[in-house]
């Protein structure tokens, strides 16, 4: 833990009433997205109110910018921070562990064994009991005891691997039920927090996925809501440019587009291991095809086949899958078998599961992820 020691200004410490308050607010955030924000500027609020949200001002947990309330890094990382807790929390008590591999390699922690010397190890991790014995053997046990190169051992250690992951996540209008969505902005930004405590090298990026698919930065996230279901056909077959996709129907569920996002994003990225987490309750129903987005429902093998593709595509370079199938009112109904395909073709892991239990699979799956590592010796 770090404490930090300043000059005390002589301003109030915040009392329980504003902490309340505060709590309750990143509570309603994490459900209504910016629609809470936007709260803030139309309700009428009592005297009380306005001066907590002025507190908040001038402790920097908000901004305004104009006549908008934005969220500053701080609410974020405290928004993130609360994620973590909440998921560790209810984890099993060794489920947060084996964050390390067991594989030999540089710049971890000391394991047992040795090896020997070669040339570029770190003369700091040189074993000088095994070294001597080395030496003594070689000489037969005759005095003086002469060292030679070949005779120096080096102690093992862990390696340490970096991890590159993308989490693509459904926006279409069914996520709104069941709380479902609030659950996975908590696990994206559960994993955000997680990266910026323990593995600092490691990247995570959120990818959400709709009729379209777009980048959601970090500052965002907390931001972000599923789309509003607009059409109610029974029958539904759109064919929209792919440039003009933000003037179309937006709740449908683009998992293709998400993957092509996915492979640009990881394709920039320097990290060992490479995964891929899909967060969706349903099979997808929008494709692309030479540049134009196919809007399909019921679902169309056409845009089952274009998904798989592309998810084989990512697969055989070495991306790892996980899909996160959230199935509290389709546990009976037959979109699980596109799931089932998806693991299979991709050789990955799928967990259905209610949004409640989404959150210790994608942290166990995360950290089982880091731990797929390449002998180094």
């Amino acid at each position: 833990m770090r404490f930090i020691y300043q000059q005390w200004d002589g301003s109030e410490f915040p009392d329980q009433k504003h902490l309340e308050f505060f709590d309750n607010f990143l509570e309603l955030l994490m459900d209504h997205g910016e629609e809470a924000l936007r709260a803030l500027e139309e309700f009428e609020l009592d005297p009380d109110q306005r001066e907590i949200i002025e507190k908040w001002l001038e402790d920097g947990l908000l901004e305004k910018v104009g006549a908008k309330f934005q969220l500053t890094p701080r609410a974020i990382n405290s928004l993130q921070r609360r994620a973590l807790m909440e998921i560790f929390r209810n984890m099993r008590p060794d489920s947060a562990e084996g964050h390390e591999t067991h594989h030999a390699g540089r710049g971890g922690e000391r394991t047992d064994g040795t090896k020997p010397y070669d040339f570029g190890d770190p003369v700091s991790d040189l074993d000088v009991s095994q070294t001597l014995r080395n030496a003594i053997a070689r000489q037969g046990g005759r005095p003086p005891i002469r060292l030679e190169e070949r005779d120096f051992e080096v102690q093992l250690t862990e390696s340490k691997a970096t991890c590159s992951t993308v989490i693509l996540l459904d926006m279409s209008g069914s996520m709104a039920r069941w709380h479902r969505f609030a659950s996975a902005k908590r696990c994206a930004m559960a994993v955000y927090a997680l990266i910026k405590q323990r593995f600092q090298l490691d990247t995570v990026d959120v990818v959400g996925f709709y009729s379209g698919a777009q980048v959601i930065p970090e500052h965002r996230l907390a931001l972000s809501m599923p789309k509003r279901v607009t059409m109610f056909d029974p029958e539904i077959h759109l064919r929209v440019p792919l440039h003009a996709i933000d003037n179309a129907p937006q709740h449908f569920t683009n998992l293709h587009m998400g993957l092509l996002t996915a492979e640009r994003i990881l394709a920039r990225r320097g990290g060992q291991n490479k995964q891929v987490f899909i967060i969706t309750d349903g099979q997808p129903t929008a494709h692309i095809k030479d540049e134009h987005v196919h809007l399909i429902y019921p679902p169309d093998e056409s845009t089952v086949m274009a998904t798989l593709t592309e998810a084989m595509f990512l697969a055989r370079r070495g991306v790892r899958f996980s899909t996160f199938a959230l199935i509290e009112d389709y546990y009976y109904m037959e979109w699980v078998g596109f799931v089932d395909q998806l693991t299979r073709l991709t050789r990955g892991v799928a967990f259905y599961c209610t949004s409640g239990d989404l959150a210790n699979a994608i942290m166990e799956s995360y950290l089982s992820g880091r731990k797929r590592r390449t002998y180094i010796a």
